[in-house]
């Protein structure tokens, strides 16, 4: 199982787009878990203070950022292979 974490923030206009492409991946890979992590939640912005995260829209994989920024499907999809 992979885990994809996706760091959004409510006011961001980038962050609709990040997600969208994370749930377009999520249907041509099998096993990936999605968790959508609004930083305006004090938990998810522990999580994201953790990370070092100064940025969202802001991707981890399997407890790695990867993308600060809303990738391409094609380029998501490469990192999750």
């Amino acid at each position: 199982m992979t885990k994809v974490e996706v760091f959004i923030s409510s006011t961001c206009p980038h962050c609709p787009g990040a997600v969208q492409v994370v749930e377009e991946a999520k249907s041509q890979v099998p096993n990936l878990e999605v968790e959508i992590c609004n930083v305006e939640d004090e938990e998810n912005r522990e999580k994201a203070i953790n990370y070092g995260i100064m940025a969202v829209p802001s991707i981890a994989i399997d407890n790695h950022i990867e993308f600060v920024g809303a990738p391409s499907l094609p380029e998501l999809l490469e990192r999750l292979q």
